[in-house]
């Protein structure tokens, strides 16, 4: 039964990796049938990104409070209404508004999948064995988005990226209301709905200043300040209200805050030269979508065969060092894309992914499997807000910084000058990020939370 329960965890949390990546191939048909630019295009991916990151601790609290086999079901509709709405959107305002309810959406599923995890497999190396296989499959979504969009751009049409949801949330709903158990006694507390609000505030107007730094100077000074400021009263608030979103002394526990910290640039890295990649191959190598999908196959195997050896590595030795490896990994990986060009061959580009993606394969489960050891018992709900937030967050920005240093792909010369700077800036956050890995990262996990993930500590 535990069995069953890992797989449909792990099928939520592909949908919602799906969704980030699976958009990509997509972009250049989107933009070409709606006439978006590449502004627009960024804030199609960043709409549902941003969204996520902005509410998944209120997702994770939720969670705690409903119970999170509630949550999951509630996640999955919300995910389902949402993929229609933007398979049917007539222009790029629609689908921009219905990616933001599709990541509200993906924000209550992907911390009720995590925690129900934890009280599924409550011991530590048990737990972070799960972890490991729910990173593994949660991973095949990023190679395999460009592939399945690929397919349908060139099959059915790019509409059909967001609808294919639809019939796989109709499948699990049933199933998670079957195999989950109810959540035997969920927490009680009041939701910090003015935590959340200056929470998404700062974090929305942080990754529009951005991705329109560029473009309209005044408009991004003016968000940067409204970041600044909304940020200064999320601090605020979560000091002094009885049950803040964002514990303070949370971020206070040396390790969490370090693997929270760690996923936020992990992702920074993945989802922007993700973005630039897809980019790269259709815009300045010309391929078809669905060659440019195949062309991000090879890097299925070790996302699928690492991440759950590396869960279980993790189990037996500890986070850093897998953390350590994964992080140097991927910035040689990242680094090597500095060196393409136009005429760069498939071959050529081939280890620089191979590398990028080992990297991430040993990272994600060791950054998962920390900040959740480091966690308060009975917090699991939180932790996993926490941990996918930092994840999510990194990513928009990410994706907005990369976009912004990369500029136009129709202008290659330019194009390819950001993607180098771009991929540089990447490796260089990873190198320092493998060196912070090393001095604060425990070498070996303390036992994992234990506690039903209802209580509250």
């Amino acid at each position: 039964g535990r069995r069953l329960v890992l797989l449909v965890m792990c099928v939520g949390y592909f949908l919602v990796l799906l969704d980030v990546t699976v958009v990509n191939v997509a972009l250049p048909a989107i933009g070409a049938d709606l006439g978006v630019g590449v502004s627009g295009l960024q804030w199609v991916v960043d709409g549902y990104t941003l969204a996520l990151a902005a509410l998944l601790l209120a997702g994770g609290g939720l969670g705690d409070r409903w119970g999170h086999r509630r949550a999951v079901l509630a996640g999955l509709v919300l995910l389902g209404l949402a993929s229609l709405a933007c398979g049917l959107a007539p222009d790029a305002g629609p689908l921009v508004a219905a990616r933001v309810a599709l990541g509200a959406g993906a924000a209550v599923l992907l911390p009720g999948t995590l925690a129900v995890l934890a009280r599924a497999f409550p011991g530590r190396a048990e737990q972070a064995r799960a972890i490991g296989v729910w990173a593994g499959v949660g991973s095949l979504a990023l190679p395999a988005g460009p592939l399945l969009g690929g397919l349908l751009v060139q099959g059915p049409g790019w509409r059909w990226v967001f609808l294919l949801t639809v019939p796989v949330v109709l499948v699990a709903g049933p199933v998670v209301a079957v195999l989950v158990p109810v959540d035997p006694a969920p927490a009680s507390g009041r939701p910090d709905w003015a935590g959340t609000a200056l929470g998404a505030a700062a974090l929305a107007a942080a990754t529009f200043a951005v991705i329109e730094a560029g473009h309209a100077p005044t408009a991004a000074a003016v968000a940067a300040a409204v970041a600044v400021l909304a940020g200064a009263g999320f601090v605020l608030v979560e000091r002094r209200v009885a049950d803040p979103l964002l514990p303070p002394g949370l971020l206070a526990r040396p390790a969490f805050g370090v693997a929270n910290a760690l996923a936020g640039v992990m992702n920074l890295g993945s989802f922007g030269m993700l973005f630039l990649l897809t980019l790269f191959l259709q815009a300045v190598q010309h391929r078809p979508a669905l060659t440019a999908g195949l062309a991000t196959v090879p890097m299925l195997l070790p996302l699928a065969v690492l991440a759950p050896l590396a869960g279980r590595a993790v189990a037996g030795r500890g986070p850093r060092p897998l953390a350590v490896a994964g992080l140097l990994l991927a910035a040689a990986g990242l680094g090597l894309q500095a060196l393409w060009t136009a005429d760069t061959p498939y071959t050529a580009l081939l280890p620089a992914m191979l590398c990028w993606n080992v990297g991430l394969a040993l990272l994600t489960p060791a950054v998962v499997a920390a900040a959740l050891a480091a966690a308060p018992a009975g917090r699991a709900g939180l932790a996993s807000g926490v941990t996918n937030t930092a994840r999510q967050a990194g990513g928009a920005i990410g994706i907005a910084a990369c976009g912004a240093l990369a500029g136009d792909p129709t202008d290659p010369a330019g194009f390819l000058a950001g993607l180098h700077l771009a991929a540089l800036l990447a490796a260089g956050l990873y190198v320092m990020g493998a060196a912070v890995a090393l001095i604060a990262l425990p070498a070996r996990s303390p036992a994992l939370p234990t506690k039903r993930i209802s209580e509250r500590s």
